[in-house]
Parts: structure tokens; sequence; C-alpha cells
């Protein structure tokens, strides 16, 4: 995939994060021409189950599912984002003045898994620093501050701000998922997971409900943040 100028760049820890909470809203951009990236943080390398280069063909999978302009991984360590911050905030900087996204969505900062919470702060921080002028990423780029940043669900229950209706792209959502099959089917020598046990249910369960808070048949919610 080329790397361009995006209109939507979608943040994640691990691979399958952005598709859980905002597959329906990169499906419906690329319909309407814009071009959209995924950027993974890990390779999710402590998952139960699967193993990284798994992962990584399903990513490649979901990513052709999605046609996406193009998709990132940054290979910090799974479950130590904290422990590498500085650097994580700086690379994302540098992705977003290279990239210069008119949105940006990161995962909602309440959630089970303390990875996506820190995603969540990280690229709240990367994106004030990357607009401001004389905060040095790891490269030499011009500032840039995307025009919106949202946050996406993955675990959580908060009510979102806004809904966008994904009625029409639904079974195309469900088969981004299903591009990970590692991690959401209980196949031969896996370990049971709250993700092998009806998650993908449970997501069709809350874009149900996020959709007749909508008064559509399903939609995903995002939550605004400020800039």
């Amino acid at each position: 995939m080329e790397e361009n100028h995006l209109d939507i760049l979608a943040i994640g820890a691990h691979p399958d994060d952005v598709e859980i909470g905002a597959a329906g809203v990169l499906l419906r951009a690329n319909q309407q021409g814009k071009k959209t990236g995924i950027l993974d943080l890990t390779y999710a390398e402590l998952s139960s189950n699967g193993t990284v280069v798994r992962r990584q063909e399903e990513a490649a999978i979901a990513s052709e599912h999605m046609k996406l302009t193009a998709r990132y991984n940054f290979g910090l360590p799974d479950r130590g984002l904290e422990a590498n911050r500085e650097m994580a905030i700086k690379k994302v900087v540098d992705l977003i003045r290279k990239t210069q996204p008119k949105v940006v969505l990161a995962p909602y900062f309440h959630d089970r898994h303390p990875d996506h919470e820190s995603v969540s702060r990280i690229v709240k921080e990367a994106i004030f620093s990357a607009g401001v002028k004389k905060f040095v990423g790891e490269r030499e780029l011009p500032a840039y501050r995307p025009e919106q940043f949202f946050y996406y669900f993955i675990n959580s229950t908060a009510t979102p701000s806004f809904f966008v209706d994904i009625t029409e792209l639904y079974p195309q959502k469900i088969q981004v998922l299903e591009s990970y099959r590692s991690q959401f089917e209980q196949e031969e020598g896996s370990v049971s997971t709250p993700l092998n046990n009806g998650y993908i249910e449970l997501v069709e369960y809350r874009e149900r409900l996020f959709g007749q808070q909508a008064g559509v048949k399903y939609a995903e919610g995002f939550s605004i943040s400020p800039i």
C-alpha cells in the first residue's frame, strides 16, 4: 500500500482493535473515495492465540477488505507502551505530520485492556504535539494538526457523542472481523479467551444498540475529543 496524505488515520494498539470499533466508518470513507490508513502500535506478540506472522497475514486480509490506502506497524512492545511512551508519542507525531490526516481515531480512554487506554493517551498527546512547531519528533517534519479527533469503542460501554450509520456496510464489517480467525474462532489448540467466546456477537449487539439509538439498524459510536 502506498504512503499518501490521508483523510482518516485510525490508530490502535493491536491488529484488530481499529476493526472492532471503526471498520464500518473506514469502509464508508472508502466508498466516498477518501484515503484511509491504520496504525497498529504493536504486533500483539503477547496474544493468547495466533503468532505475529499469522496476525500480520490476517491484518493484510482485513486491510484488503477495507481497501486501505496504507497500514503501518511501529513494532512497539505489546504491554510495554507506557515504558516506551515518549518514543511512541514521537513516532505518532511523525506519522501525523507525514500523512496529514484530516481525522484521527483512537480507542476510548476507558477500556478493560490497559494497552487500549495507553494508546488513547499517547495519541491525544501526539495530536497536540504534532501541531507545535518547535516539538521535535524523530524526523524533521513541518508541524501539522488534524481537524478532528474522535474516540472509537472496543470494550467500553460508554455513551457515544454521535453515531455513524453502517447498516449497509455491516456484512462487510463482519467479513473484516472474520479475517482474524486466530482471535475470534476457537481452533484446535487455541486458548479460550473473551474474543473467541462470542465476541463478534457482542459487537453485533453493540452496533444494534447504537443503531437503535440512532434510528437505524446498525451504527458505530464515537466520542468527540477537543484538539
